[in-house]
């Protein structure tokens, strides 16, 4: 039996910041673990690609969260766009880092930052835009 008067379920936001936060964890223990068999031989880009879930994922959902400020008439193309600007951010340092480490350089390589901050500006323009053009009944 479940009495919903006590049971405290937690936002939609709450759940994204800790989904960033393990995933930032992840990427924090995947960088030192590549690293530690790299022969000495570091990337900033591998060091530091934990800090985009955490930063664009983690800190702003986990502020929704904890002032209430979850948007429920948010656009699911607005949200996608988002989560696929800071996945492709990650992977893009993550694969820029494999190359500095390997000593290697790859044109395309800069395209993941292009994508990335496209995909993560179009998606806080049009969650920020949607609200606007909703109809409130």
């Amino acid at each position: 039996m479940y009495i919903s008067g006590t049971e405290r379920k937690s936002s939609q936001a709450a759940k994204t910041a800790l989904v960033y936060l393990i995933l930032s964890v992840f990427c924090a223990l995947f960088g030192a673990v590549y690293e530690l068999f790299s022969h000495e031989v570091y990337s900033f880009y591998m060091i530091y690609a934990f800090g985009f879930p955490l930063v664009g994922g983690a800190l702003p959902y986990g502020i929704l969260s904890a002032f209430h400020l979850s948007k429920k008439s948010s656009s699911a193309l607005a949200g996608n766009l988002y989560h696929s600007g800071i996945a492709t951010l990650t992977v893009g340092s993550i694969v820029r880092g494999i190359l500095d480490i390997y000593g290697t350089t790859n044109s395309l390589s800069r395209y993941y930052w292009f994508v990335g901050i496209f995909a993560v500006a179009a998606g806080v323009v049009i969650g920020s835009v949607i609200p606007f053009l909703t109809k409130k009944t």
